[in-house]
């Protein structure tokens, strides 16, 4: 219902290869992916410039680009994993993850992709959950399984485990923070099993091997709200994980729901303040079930099929490659400052052609020198 289209592209496998190695590159991220694509007109051709680029930017030496070896080393370890690379573009990526801000270009899947995404709904909530939180986590979920929704979450400790055990057999998403070969907590792997033997799916942007650091849980974050039309927060500090998931989902224009709780109880303080600002309350699944109800056709809309998905194109994008002088480089920099900026101010302040300007920034971000975020926001780092 909230698909992408009928039409989907399938990589082949030097493409899906070629791909691997870009978005595995140094300081290439899932904006930074789509813009070389859309530039170069294919991942062959963005590879072989990254270095150019790069230096062009500031680097003090050419970016980290993994062999053709290494990529299929990865390939090969995911199939024994029993998982798989999906494209974006390809029927097996899920569609509402297209819908948000830079999506990732390559998802590691392990387990069946729901057959209607518009049922999915995210639940989330403290780590160190009490046990009337657990409790009514894993009944809302169960209750919204019956209902024929597919619980998303993030295998954390608490409300996460309580949410994806009891929609084991109903259907189940959990999103990781590191490799698909870092199960995190360990103390999950089992759970972790049980959701790919009951029919769920398993997901991850993140490169094999790759162990979970703190800085990755927002990224991850992004992807569990993304994957579902609603979040549902259960006991959430004023300053936790979930909050983040709660922002991004209002981001991504999917709604936000909240559990009310105690005002002594510190684990309360989160989610009431999400109510307080306009979260939906929320006491059992039939709050969450009425409200995607009457949500339903901004949602179609939100979620409308894009045909136009800008990585699967073979000619390069629209862009001016007039050479750039270090003058017109340096008045990039100079609009530029720590505090995110909106690209469309940079192009303001300069007085660049937007082309000019794209390239310039797309050069700093090779070399490290800038963060993009939601809202074609850029900041110097």
């Amino acid at each position: 219902m909230y698909g992408a289209g009928d039409n989907h592209t399938q990589l082949s496998f030097a493409q899906r290869r070629a791909w691997l190695r870009l978005i595995r590159s140094g300081n290439v991220g899932p904006a930074t992916f789509r813009q070389l694509i859309n530039r170069f007109g294919d991942a062959e051709s963005a590879l072989e410039a990254l270095p150019d680029l790069s230096l062009r930017g500031g680097a003090k030496s050419s970016p980290r680009i993994i062999s053709p070896e290494q990529a299929e080393a990865e390939m090969e370890h995911l199939e024994t994993l029993g998982a798989r690379l999906v494209a974006i573009g390809e029927e097996d990526y899920p569609k509402l993850l297209v819908h948000i801000h830079a999506p990732p270009p390559l998802l590691a899947t392990m387990g069946a992709l729901p057959p209607d995404e518009g049922k999915n709904i995210a639940i989330v909530g403290a780590r160190n959950a009490s046990a009337s939180g657990r409790k009514l986590a894993a009944r809302i979920a169960a209750e919204l399984g019956s209902e024929g929704y597919i619980i998303v979450s993030g295998l954390a400790r608490g409300i996460d485990t309580a949410a994806h055990q009891a929609s084991l057999e109903t259907g189940t998403i959990a999103v990781f923070a590191g490799g698909l070969d870092h199960i995190y907590p360990r103390e999950n792997i089992e759970l972790a099993r049980a959701i790919v033997e009951n029919g769920g799916m398993l997901i991850s942007e993140m490169p094999l091997g790759a162990e979970p650091r703190a800085r990755d849980f927002p990224r991850r974050n992004r992807l569990v709200s993304g994957l579902a039309r609603g979040v549902l927060v259960i006991e959430a500090a004023p300053r936790s994980g979930s909050l983040i998931t709660a922002r991004l989902a209002l981001e991504q224009d999917r709604e936000v729901f909240a559990v009310p709780g105690s005002p002594m109880d510190p684990r309360a303080g989160g989610t009431n303040r999400l109510i307080r600002e306009g979260a939906i309350l929320v006491t059992s699944a039939k709050d969450i079930v009425e409200e995607l109800a009457a949500a339903e056709p901004r949602h179609a809309n939100l979620f409308a099929p894009d045909h136009t998905l800008p990585y699967l194109k073979e000619a390069g994008g629209d862009v001016d490659e007039t050479e750039i002088s270090d003058a017109d480089r340096q008045k990039v920099i100079e609009a530029l400052s720590v505090v995110p900026t909106p690209v469309d101010d940079v192009i303001a302040r300069t007085g660049l052609p937007t082309a000019f300007v794209q390239n310039v920034l797309l050069e700093l971000d090779l070399a490290g020198r800038i963060e993009r975020s939601a809202g074609q926001l850029v900041a110097l780092v």
